[in-house]
């Protein structure tokens, strides 16, 4: 039974009686209308750091409310009152079999955005069906039988057994399926959310849960239809923070409980049994209310927290749409979005980091969750560093306050005692001084930068204990005799590379237990370049013109040594190499980390380029980049490949992954950004083009059919993506984004290696056809570009200040002054350069093909 004919009560805000009638109801900031008052700024704000005005999650502001960032609770939402009082709201749904859908649902997820990073506007869809049983599995064993010459007689048995009953797996769950979209609004003056749930199948069983989040203290009551809590502030427990849930429909059934164990008995329970919760009295752990929705049917929500108990009453239907409808188009008006494929994955980037933003319930800010189902604390390896990078683009105050958090994170146990980056991957410290350059090149701000600096020159000083010879390169350290985590100095886990070094004991050391190998390696004394050539860059800044010194010195350092030890002649590429002179010739995309460090040579550059990036046979192709090269042994050594197999080449029997597993041939997004910005940085315009659009349409291919972002993808086009990245958790993986993102700083970018960092980048000599991007923050202003075949045009708050007719464009370096501006361009054939300064006339001149330098 449902409660369709139930009258709907009319919605009253937070602070009072705030309506939804003949004039809208004032959104926050970033949902688009004027007038509001907000805890926080619009998501790409770009206002100071600090003063609690340009924070997603603001430090100063209570009481507040943000949807969907509690521990990947994706249909969930989070309420901070005065004193830190905190509540959680969640949908949960309940499958045939009576199980109940409600937390870590990573697998039950169909559907994200669009979504602001702020959290003025989510929108997700959960199913019962957690597409374990994929289509392209079963077609995988349809193909194995319909070919069995070109399959093992094991694999054509293992076929034939299990494909008649993962196909009746399959149709049963689809027909049993039940799906539900989640859309919530954040109103008034920030504490209230508008919500609904629309079931998309008949008898849809779903439940709105009330609860006190991360085990804390909290009371429930029921009032009504309504569900109020109340509970001490963690920083003021004085202060008391109270909660309202006014639903629009008259609960079926729902009560208060001692425990989530009660509550999770009562809504899995039938419909017709006595509810154990049902009888008035309050809960100390949760409270829930129980619907029976049909198809179509929508249920109404509007939930509050405040210092008082909140005033509040659901909305009219149709008031709440015109709320969410409003807050949905004000998504794509005030946050990245575009235009042409880098456009399309502007939006499913901003998507995507919105819905992987979490709060740090102890330093109560923001940061990116990584991936994983079950989310949890910040990690501070190097996965982080790209989400700083990637997030950026999307929310500065996110960014900021993501790599903030990192720097302010405990060292973990049985770690040297180190705060910030964890001292066990040597890629994190010199990953995060990158990012929070980055973040300094993007928006000019120091604040990141001097909290960052001091950790990055401790770590900076242990490093040499990796040091076996001392001879000034950096040997591997030794992670054990598994050859599967021997990578995990660098996050390479099983790489080839690693796969037959020598331990060495280790003398001395800061206390690190690992012992030295033999193996002095190529991606870890490139990234020991970039860490010191960060430290000189920062140094510079900040006026520390002795360390700034030994920094840039220890960079051309080992910049000489690398080209002196590590460059192979006869394969002309940069390859590691053991101590005792011979060679580790496994060929991986390190060997174009040298470029990524501006340490290779420009002739060693251009032959690393054309030679071998650019070669099919090694690592070009529609899928790049492989994490070994397609035609070195190890490719693909992670199981059977078979050939001769039209389609699902890589394919061996259900369950099992597929052959390019993990660092054995798999296409990894920060290998992919680390090839991409050497490539950039050396100038090679035309193949970072191609480069980022080849990564952009990998990462668009997962996201068009399945609307997932997975932690690596198939070399090969046509395969099943990775059973690690569809059958886990894995599918919303954060660092993914930095395959679209190399598309997005193809279009414009702050340039992190050389000039003024306030000079920007933008066109793109190879993107395929129109694209266009708008709303990026970059050092105080607002940008939007458009880049195609014959015209590209850069806007500036709002004004047009460049335009380029008759040619493709890169431009560097553009410095734009309240008279003129000067640049770097690119071109690819006769071009009209016009600038458009803030005073006197425009100011154009014609550039040839290739590079010019303008000055306007």
């Amino acid at each position: 039974m449902t409660n369709a004919h139930v009258p709907r009560r009319r919605f009253l805000g937070s602070a009072g009686a705030v309506g939804l009638g003949a004039a809208a109801l004032p959104l926050t900031a970033g949902s688009g209308t004027a007038g509001a008052t907000a805890p926080a700024s619009a998501s790409g704000a770009d206002s100071a750091p600090g003063t609690g005005t340009d924070l997603p999650y603001p430090t100063e502001r209570r009481p507040f409310a943000m949807p969907g960032i509690k521990d990947q609770d994706w249909t969930g939402a989070l309420f901070v009152g005065d004193g830190e009082a905190r509540f959680a709201l969640r949908v949960g749904l309940l499958t045939e079999t009576g199980k109940v859908v409600r937390e870590k649902m990573t697998n039950n997820l169909w559907r994200i955005g669009p979504m602001a990073p702020d959290g003025a506007y989510k929108q997700v869809e959960i199913s019962t069906d957690e597409r374990k049983i994929m289509p392209a599995h079963l077609d995988a064993l349809r193909e194995v039988i319909a070919h069995p010459d070109q399959w093992s007689a094991d694999s054509v048995a293992d076929a034939t057994a299990k494909l008649p009953a993962l196909e009746r797996q399959h149709a049963d769950i689809q027909s049993q399926k039940h799906h539900v979209r989640v859309r919530y609004a954040r109103t008034g003056d920030g504490s209230t959310l508008v919500g609904t749930v629309t079931a998309l199948h008949d008898d849809t069983t779903v439940f709105l849960e009330v609860a006190a989040p991360w085990g804390e203290e909290a009371a429930f009551a029921r009032d009504g239809q309504d569900v109020t809590g109340s509970a001490p502030g963690l920083l003021d427990p004085a202060r008391t923070g109270h909660f309202r849930l006014a639903p629009g429909d008259e609960a079926d059934s729902g009560g208060c409980y001692a425990s989530v164990a009660d509550m999770t008995a009562d809504m899995t329970a039938d419909m017709t049994a006595a509810m154990t919760g049902g009888d008035g009295e309050p809960g100390t752990a949760a409270a829930a209310l129980r619907y029976r929705l049909v198809k179509g049917q929508t249920l109404t929500f509007t939930a509050a927290v405040g210092g008082r108990p909140p005033r509040l009453e659901a909305p009219e239907p149709h008031e709440a749409e015109r709320v969410l409808a409003a807050a949905e188009a004000a998504v794509r008006r005030d946050n990245l979005t575009g235009s042409g494929p880098a456009g399309r994955a502007a939006d499913a980037v901003r998507d995507a980091l919105s819905l992987n933003t979490n709060y740090d319930r102890d330093r109560r800010r923001a940061f990116v969750m990584w991936g994983w189902g079950g989310g949890g604390g910040l990690f501070t390896g190097w996965d982080s560093a790209f989400d700083a990078v990637d997030a950026a683009l999307v929310s500065r105050p996110l960014a900021t306050q993501h790599e903030t958090d990192v720097f302010d994170a405990d060292a973990p146990p049985n770690q040297v005692p180190l705060k910030g980056p964890r001292y066990d991957q040597q890629n994190s410290g010199p990953m995060h001084a990158y990012a929070v350059w980055r973040l300094y090149t993007k928006f000019g701000d120091e604040t990141v930068l001097r909290k960052a600096y001091p950790t990055l020159v401790t770590y900076y000083d242990l490093l040499p204990e990796w040091d076996t010879d001392g001879d000034g390169l950096l040997e591997t350290p030794y992670f054990g005799d598994r050859v599967g985590g021997r990578g995990n100095h660098l996050g390479l886990d099983d790489s080839p590379v690693y796969a037959d070094y020598h331990r060495i004991p280790k003398v001395g050391g800061s206390g690190d237990g690992r012992d030295n190998t033999d193996l002095t390696d190529v991606a870890l004394n490139s990234y020991y370049a970039l860490l010191s050539e960060t430290l000189a860059k920062m140094a510079g800044v900040l006026g520390r013109k002795a360390d700034a010194a030994r920094f840039a010195a220890h960079h051309r350092t080992v910049k000489r040594l690398l080209n002196e030890r590590l460059w192979h002649p006869g394969r002309r590429l940069y390859l590691s190499r053991y101590l005792d002179g011979t060679w580790n010739e496994v060929v991986t995309p390190t060997v174009f980390y040298p470029l990524f460090a501006g340490i290779a040579t420009p002739e060693r550059a251009e032959i690393l380029v054309r030679e071998h990036l650019l070669d099919p046979e090694e690592f070009w192709g529609d899928h790049v980049i492989p994490s070994v090269a397609r035609n070195d042994p190890a490719y693909c050594g992670g199981g059977p490949v078979n050939p001769r197999s039209e389609h699902f080449r890589f394919f061996d029997r259900y369950g099992e992954d597929t052959a390019p597993e993990q660092w054995k041939g798999a296409a990894w997004p920060p290998m992919n950004a680390t090839v991409y910005d050497g490539v950039k940085r050396y100038g090679f315009d035309d193949v970072a083009g191609e480069f980022a659009a080849r990564s952009t349409a990998m990462y668009l291919d997962a996201w068009d059919k399945d609307n997932w972002f997975p932690e690596s993808f198939d070399p090969e086009p046509g395969q099943s993506i990775m059973d690690s990245a569809v059958d886990t958790a894995w599918r919303t993986y954060s660092w993914s984004n930095a395959m679209a993102v190399q598309s997005l700083h193809e279009l414009i970018s702050d340039n992190p290696w050389d000039g003024d960092p306030s000079g920007i980048m933008f066109g793109t000599l190879s993107l395929p056809g129109t694209n266009s991007i708008a709303n990026v923050r970059l050092r105080g202003h607002t940008y939007s570009v458009s880049a195609g075949p014959r015209r590209t045009t850069l806007v500036r708050d709002g004004k047009v200040v460049f335009r380029a007719t008759g040619a493709r464009v890169a431009v560097r370096h553009f410095l734009l002054d309240s008279s003129g501006a000067s640049f770097d361009v690119n071109a690819d054939g006769q071009a009209r350069i016009e600038v458009f300064p803030e005073r006197g006339r425009p100011r154009g001149t014609r550039v040839g093909a290739g590079r010019t330098r303008v000055r306007l």
